[in-house]
């Protein structure tokens, strides 16, 4: 993939890349932490952009999550209600 890949842009925006870094080995003593750092960087979930909740559910699907090993109720938690919101907007169209 190129660079010019608009997924590419969101993945290595800097803002994103900063709470990504931020998160690197601090799930296993931190999760609550690393719960309230993504929630952060996702702002109001009802009122955020859909690429902000695409990044975020595209992390909290990842193989860290997908295999067990990072599995806190409060991701789990944040991942249900990014699926919740996806479907509304999907249901209203307003998803793309």
């Amino acid at each position: 993939m190129s660079d010019e890949n608009p997924k590419n842009k969101l993945v290595n925006s800097a803002e994103w890349q900063a709470v990504r870094k931020s998160l690197l080995g601090k799930w296993a003593q931190h999760p609550d932490w690393c719960c309230l750092q993504l929630r952060n960087y996702l702002g109001s979930i009802n009122k955020t952009h859909n690429d902000k909740i695409r990044v975020v559910m595209n992390y909290l699907t990842g193989t860290g999550f997908r295999t067990g090993r990072i599995n806190p109720p409060c991701a789990i938690k944040l991942r249900l209600q990014l699926s919740s919101e996806i479907s509304k907007r999907k249901a209203q169209k307003e998803w793309m």
